[in-house]
This record gives structure tokens, C-alpha cells and sequence, in this order.
């Protein structure tokens, strides 16, 4: 059974910093892609920041900049540094791990990111 789980998310001030982990559970073989999504309320959910299995990112043009994406292999987890936060950045962030050629999709509940001005 996979699980994904977002931990770091909370309350900030703009121009803060904050750092979201996400920890896989289980065996996921074939990853070819991890991610970073955010849904804010009355919005659809965007793509934040991706990382293929070769190693390349990308990035959502209103972060570039501020976030970065990395993984630590050894532990399983995906991360996302956030900074400069404004309170556009507020949204529920959501980890995302696709495999086997993206027939395999997961997701984690979602960990909020609240930025005050």
C-alpha cells in the first residue's frame, strides 16, 4: 500500500520561508515523475514544481526563484523550499508521484500553506 504523506505546511508571514516534505510509504517502482500542486480555494489545482526521474525540474513562472524541488533518495521524500512567500502562495499543497509510464498516480491529502500580508 502507497502512501504519500505532506508534512511543513502552516502559517506565515510574507516573506517567510517554509519547507514541505513529502514521505513515501510502501514501494514505488518505475517513478518517472514527483511533483508539487496547490489548490486555493475557488481555484482549479496547478502544477508548482516537477522533477522527472532523469533529474529535470520545472517550475510554476509566479515561483521561479522563490521554490525549489528536491528529493533525498535515501529517505524517500520529496521536498519543496518555499520562499519569499506571498499571500498569492496560499493554497493547499498537494504531493504528487506518477510511475510505470503514468499509469500509476499518487497522492497525499494535502498540507495547507497560509501566507499573511
Amino acid at each position: 500500500q502507497v502512501q504519500l504523506v505532506e508534512s511543513g505546511g502552516g502559517l506565515v508571514q510574507a516573506g517567510g520561508s517554509l519547507r514541505l516534505s513529502c514521505d513515501f510509504s510502501g514501494s514505488i517502482s518505475g517513478i518517472n515523475f514527483m511533483g508539487w500542486h496547490r489548490q486555493a480555494p475557488g481555484k482549479e489545482r496547478e502544477l508548482v514544481a516537477g522533477m522527472t526521474s532523469g533529474g529535470n525540474t520545472n517550475y510554476l513562472d509566479s515561483v521561479k526563484g522563490r521554490f525549489t524541488i528536491s528529493r533525498d533518495n535515501a529517505k524517500s521524500t520529496l521536498y519543496l523550499q518555499m520562499n519569499s512567500l506571498k499571500p498569492e502562495d496560499t493554497a493547499v499543497y498537494y504531493c504528487n508521484v506518477r510511475a510505470m509510464f503514468n499509469r500509476l498516480n499518487y497522492w497525499g491529502p494535502g498540507t495547507q500553506v497560509t501566507v499573511s500580508s
